[in-house]
């Protein structure tokens, strides 16, 4: 019974934190959609946490995922990354942000064109 009790709070828990920070994550619905269907679809998981990495952290990509990033397209890139950069605790960076994104995107393009 105990555990029951403590699986429970810690559902509880968890449902009041993501309701507390939803609001600020959300996007327009058919927006959110749209983008899943169009765009995160078209890279594996491993390439857009990669992608994520580099622009908001200091890693490396591999050729694989610039060739991902690529297919995926510029509209797609940009728009994803501008809406994490968007997040009430990242905007402070924003700028710099979008600029480690066009970076990125302008190293990715090199490389395919050259593979």
């Amino acid at each position: 019974m105990t555990k029951l009790k403590t699986q429970i709070t810690i559902l509880f828990v968890v449902l009041a934190f993501a309701c507390a920070f939803v609001p600020a994550f959300s996007v327009e619905e058919s927006e959110a959609k749209s983008l899943w269907d169009t765009c995160v679809v078209k890279i594996t998981p491993k390439c857009a946490l990669d992608i994520i990495a580099v622009v908001f952290g200091n890693a490396t990509i591999s050729d694989s995922c610039c060739h991902e990033l690529v297919q995926e397209g510029k509209v797609c890139h940009d728009t994803l990354i501008k809406y994490i950069a968007d997040r009430p605790t990242l905007i402070a960076q924003e700028t710099q942000y979008l600029k480690k994104r066009d970076d990125l995107w302008n190293h990715c393009v090199s490389i395919s064109t050259t593979a």
